[in-house]
């Protein structure tokens, strides 16, 4: 995440509960920017104190102000959070979009900031004329209520996410790397070698199809260079035990 915002904007919360809630969401994607419009319960507020987790102490400072206008005077780019649009003409985004180009924005050096309304009606007609865009997160429409924490940590992950290079998937192996393909191709050809050994393949117009099949199971496993050191010893204790059979029926 870029160092220079975003600001999330409450206006009009009521539950100091919620106000913790968004807190919390903020600084667990590193975002410490909270400015609250007319709370109801006014502020500071203990319940919003014991519902942040100690984020609202970790926070530099919450800024309170008593109109929407006021806390966004400072923002150039501002977007409104909200369920109905209300025939107000802006561009709707849903929240990945949204995040994506804020957060080139603020690469950009310019000022950004997301404004959620008061729990019971969202935000008013006029406060989404305040604002640049528009924000729509797509949910079940005969369920499209969100609590005003949840809408802020699901905003504030996209923001994070649009910043994040985390890798989508990673195979940890700890201290043993990927086998090369070399040792598997070793380990396959004495597991095949065996199995032919041992009559498994009954059908022989079937085993190529057999062979592959039974590849795609390792292979998907992507095995680590330990785990097809340790196929290669169950294969030799195999076969040890299959000689000392023979062994043991001669002697008989």
């Amino acid at each position: 995440m870029v160092h220079n915002g975003p600001a999330i904007v409450l206006a009009n919360p009521q539950m100091g509960e919620n106000i913790g809630a968004a807190a919390r969401a903020m600084l667990n994607f590193g975002l410490t920017d909270l400015r609250l419009v007319n709370p109801r319960d006014g502020w500071p507020n203990q319940r919003a104190l014991d519902m942040s987790s100690g984020a609202l102490e970790k926070m530099p400072t919450v800024q309170i102000y008593e109109t929407l206008a006021e806390a966004v005077g400072d923002l150039q780019l501002v977007y409104a959070t909200t369920a109905r649009p209300r025939g107000l003409i802006k561009a709707v985004y849903t929240p990945r979009s949204a995040a994506n180009e804020a957060y080139m924005r603020l690469r950009a050096g310019q000022r950004v900031g997301f404004v959620f309304g008061a729990e019971r009606t969202g935000l008013t007609n006029d406060e989404i004329a305040l604002c640049s865009h528009i924000i729509q997160v797509p949910t079940n429409p005969d369920f499209s209520s969100l609590n005003l924490g949840q809408a802020v940590l699901l905003l504030t992950h996209e923001l994070f996410q649009a910043g994040d290079e985390t890798p989508e998937r990673i195979l940890e192996t700890g201290d043993s790397p990927p086998a090369p393909q070399e040792d598997f191709e070793n380990f396959f050809k004495r597991l095949e070698a065996e199995l032919e050994d041992g009559g498994f393949f009954t059908a022989e117009g079937l085993k190529p199809t057999i062979v592959r099949n039974i590849r795609g199971i390792f292979t998907r496993a992507e095995l680590s260079l330990q785990e097809v050191n340790t196929l290669q010893g169950i294969v030799s204790a195999l076969i040890g035990r299959k000689a000392a059979h023979k062994k043991a029926a001669r002697k008989k």
